[in-house]
């Protein structure tokens, strides 16, 4: 996968004599110490790190960590003091201000907490703005906008104006505009932390639903665990304006690297983390429809199950027989197809424990984890959802 941002030996120091409180980093000086003895404040701290293309890169931390410091620096908002920043290869550092200015209109969008939306413009001028200042036709322009507010689920108040809109909306509204510039990264800094929570939640969900349509590489800001493990293919945890970690959820969650970590995740709801694809078993036992009813038993009874899943040649799923019917069904010659039951329960591989916990109380089926096309990808059992609670609980004493 292909390296998006490269960040090198970032540092970023606040007061008028940066160069001194940089020497006195690299002489070992905290950032308490070099304060309260410059008077310079440390925003970064030596960080180093990278971001593949398409990537939800999320970083954590809680207040004063460097985490919206650390952002800002990607747009040369924050200018670094020391280090690099490359993206797509170049050193974004090194440019001119009419590269600076094409990079920022073109390639990078930002979407703020503050919504940072025109009163005076309606929906519609608000998510056009950045093409309006771009030179774009007022034709074009307002098309790709118009495309941009359906993407968010705004479609009927274009002519509206901020004022008239919810919290969620207003949000909305700032990641249409980001959008309609169809920038290659997304800047996120804690969008969503003002919002109520259910729509917050309902907020994380639907731009999870766009990054698996747009697959743009997005790097997100927030103090929540819980959003960070919902919406991060990986997470850089920061503390003091260093890295102290970085991993998948489940990397983080099962090896944390410090005490710091260990605390900072303890009490987390692994059923808001642990996905069917973490827990799901492979499809080993299946039967295709060509089979018959007699290779179906036997399948069975070697694998000591009293139900089995069948399949057609693409391996997509067309249903389940019992043991009980099959042994019937052999017994007068019925053929496969006529004794399938369809009362089991699917899913997709990206489905949270707990929204498969109703499921598993109610069947005495496995669940069965399919892809788009109806194909089976794993099986389920109630075993492996059990299992995932006692860890939370474990977590929670």
């Amino acid at each position: 996968m292909a390296e998006k941002i490269v960040v090198k030996n970032v540092t970023k120091v606040f007061g008028p004599r940066p160069k001194l409180a940089f020497e006195k980093l690299k002489q070992g000086w905290s950032k308490k110490q070099i304060l309260e003895k410059t008077g310079q404040t440390i925003g970064v701290n030596q960080v180093s790190f990278s971001i593949n293309e398409g990537e939800f890169f999320v970083i954590i931390g809680l207040s004063g960590s460097g985490k919206s410091t650390l952002i800002r620096c990607f747009n040369l908002l924050n200018r670094p003091t020391t280090g690099e920043i490359l993206v797509d290869g170049e050193n974004i550092i090194q440019y001119e201000p009419g590269q600076l200015r094409k990079f920022r209109q073109e390639k990078m969008a930002m979407v703020f907490q503050q919504f940072a939306l025109f009163p005076h413009r309606t929906v519609l001028g608000n998510v056009e703005y950045g093409l309006e200042i771009k030179g774009v036709k007022k034709g074009e322009r307002q098309e790709i906008a118009l495309k941009a507010i359906a993407e968010v689920g705004l479609k009927g108040w274009e002519d509206q104006k901020p004022q008239q809109l919810s919290g969620g909306m207003q949000q909305r509204v700032g990641l249409a505009r980001a959008l309609a510039n169809d920038p290659d990264i997304l800047l996120m800094d804690e969008p969503f932390s003002a919002l109520d929570p259910l729509i917050r939640r309902e907020m994380q969900s639907e731009l999870l639903d766009l990054q698996s349509k747009l697959r743009k590489t997005v790097v997100f800001i927030t103090h929540d665990i819980n959003e960070a493990f919902k919406l991060g293919d990986r997470v850089a945890v920061m503390r003091g304006g260093s890295i102290v970690q970085i991993g998948t959820p489940e990397e983080i969650l099962n090896h944390p690297s410090d005490a710091y970590i260990e605390d900072f995740v303890q009490g987390i709801d692994r059923t808001k983390i642990v996905q069917a694809k973490d827990i799901m078993q492979r499809p080993d036992v299946v039967v295709s429809l060509k089979d018959g009813v007699r290779v179906a038993i036997k399948e069975m009874e070697m694998n000591g199950i009293s139900s089995i899943f069948v399949v057609d040649k693409e391996r997509k799923l067309q249903g389940i027989v019992t043991i009980d019917d099959a042994v019937q069904a052999a017994e007068v010659g019925r053929p496969l197809r006529e004794i399938l039951k369809d009362d089991y329960f699917t899913t997709t591989e990206d489905t949270y424990i707990q929204d498969l916990i109703d499921l598993g109380v109610k069947t005495r089926y496995p669940i069965v984890v399919i892809n788009e096309d109806q194909k089976v990808l794993g099986l389920i059992v109630r075993s492996s959802i059990l299992a995932g609670l006692l860890r939370r609980g474990k977590q929670e004493e």
